[in-house]
């Protein structure tokens, strides 16, 4: 604090005490001398002259209005601690400020660095990204690492849970991290499951169960019809002890084959996401389900349909035994 501030202070003080003022006087000598301090602030408004550009720095969650400061002033981005205090009190952060990374392009005055804190204003722009229904997470690993530098890869794929990444178009900032995605992604599948949770109670069935039938039905059909039959087969072929035997399992462990390149001995494989030699669900989920195959796995139409496949340009064929399925075959998978 400069030494003529000072001294207004002190002998602001030393008349109150002679005068014995009343409580009215002594809070309106008070504000003359914040104004009297403000202004002389305002005078040397300027920035730092080592003021770091194009620099970032957090303040993490917890951290008091005076630890905020002290980091300020010692990163070179304001003049004085006090100052940038008494302007967060004054536009409305009381004793703290909004947690985050902050990024500061050019050099900015304590005012405009106060207001930033209070309202949370970042200086980062928001990047858009979409994950598309039906991709597992080792794709939206690769989505994320390829905008996101400080994305780390390995620990989104230590944490994120197949099939509870729901797929949306997000806006993250930059320096979004691993567990960042994760929590947004985890938090928006919990908000768009939330309507379906009484359906899903009246299915019978858990919401596993229902989240790993989803993920399989994204990959076997786009059309929601065709996604509610195929839903009523399957479960049916697990009522009834009969193997699942869908193709759509096989991508998730064998190089990201699919019906028309799958080899007998990829069905053969020992795997517990092989759903030709073990029968019921697979462990878990295969890819991210959207909200229409969750719909789809919840509610099933019910049919005689045992059988079901695609032909090249995904137009589905039911059967109701081994014998017309091996029709469909011979007529419409014909190359």
């Amino acid at each position: 604090m400069n030494l003529h501030l000072k001294d207004f202070f002190i002998r602001a003080e030393d008349f109150l005490w002679r005068t014995r003022k009343p409580r009215e006087k002594a809070l309106e000598v008070f504000a003359i001398g914040v104004l009297a301090f403000l202004i002389l602030e305002l005078v040397f408004w300027a920035p730092p002259s080592n003021f770091p550009q194009r620099t970032t720095i957090a303040v993490p969650k917890g951290t008091t209005l005076g630890g905020t400061a002290e980091k300020l002033l010692k990163g070179g981005y304001i003049r004085s601690g006090f100052s940038f205090k008494v302007f967060v009190f004054l536009l409305g952060g009381n004793r703290a400020v909004t947690a985050g990374d902050y990024f500061f392009e050019n050099p900015q005055s304590v005012i405009p660095i106060a207001w930033r804190m209070v309202e949370g204003s970042y200086g980062l722009k928001a990047l858009r990204v979409t994950i598309p229904e039906g991709i597992t997470v080792f794709q939206v690993a690769d989505i994320f690492k390829k905008q996101f530098s400080l994305f780390d890869s390995k620990v989104f794929l230590e944490q994120a849970k197949e099939g509870y990444m729901f797929p949306d178009t997000y806006f993250f900032l930059p320096n979004i991290t691993a567990e960042g995605v994760i929590s947004r992604m985890t938090e928006n599948f919990n908000e768009q499951t939330r309507f379906l949770q009484a359906d899903v109670l009246l299915s019978g069935r858990s919401l596993s169960d229902i989240v790993t039938m989803a993920s399989i039905l994204e990959e076997e059909a786009n059309d929601p019809e065709a996604q509610r039959v195929i839903s009523g087969i399957l479960w049916k072929r697990i009522s009834i002890k009969m193997l699942l035997q869908v193709d759509a399992t096989f991508a998730y462990y064998v190089n990201g084959k699919n019906s028309y390149t799958l080899s007998k001995s990829d069905l053969k494989t020992d795997s517990p996401y092989n759903t030709y030699t073990n029968k019921g669900l697979p462990p878990g989920p295969i890819s991210s389900p959207g909200t229409q195959a969750l719909k789809a796995a919840i509610t099933p139409t019910k049919t005689d349909y045992l059988y079901f496949l695609s032909d090249l340009k995904g137009k589905m064929y039911y059967a109701k035994d081994f014998a017309g399925h091996q029709k469909n075959r011979e007529l419409y998978l014909r190359k």
